[in-house]
């Protein structure tokens, strides 16, 4: 039988420094391990590969392509407050939408956007 026990996204950033920091820093990601150029990163089953490529189009220069990840989760609003708290980046608020989810969006210094989304049913009972 499929499964999917995680997703690991790749994204490529002009200042890896930089957007490690942010994602450990104001996201909670922790680090896996680091080799020549590349950061890989996670929050939970949630993985990350950031990649130093200084030749690339930035996320922000993408426009609304930038979203790169929607992660359904439990406990968003815990993570919410705890990414306000860090000073994350919020580019949409942590609301209830018609479309049965409770969501919210950050983004990173480079423009590359998540949204998380919970079940306004699970959401409800937490």
């Amino acid at each position: 039988m499929f499964k999917v026990n995680a997703t690991q996204h790749v994204l490529a950033v002009k200042d890896l420094e930089k957007t490690e920091s942010y994602f450990l820093d104001k996201l909670g990601f922790s680090v896996r391990f680091r080799v020549d150029g590349w950061s890989f990163l996670s929050l939970g089953s949630f993985h990350l590969m950031i990649g130093h490529c200084p030749d690339e189009i930035s996320a922000r220069d993408t426009h609304e392509h930038s979203y790169f990840a929607y992660v359904n989760c439990e406990g968003i609003d815990e993570i919410y407050r705890d990414y306000q708290q860090r000073g994350a980046e919020i580019f949409q608020a942590l609301s209830d939408k018609p479309w049965g989810l409770r969501e919210f969006g950050v983004a990173t210094p480079e423009g590359h956007r998540i949204m998380f989304g919970e079940d306004i049913a699970s959401s409800a009972n937490s």
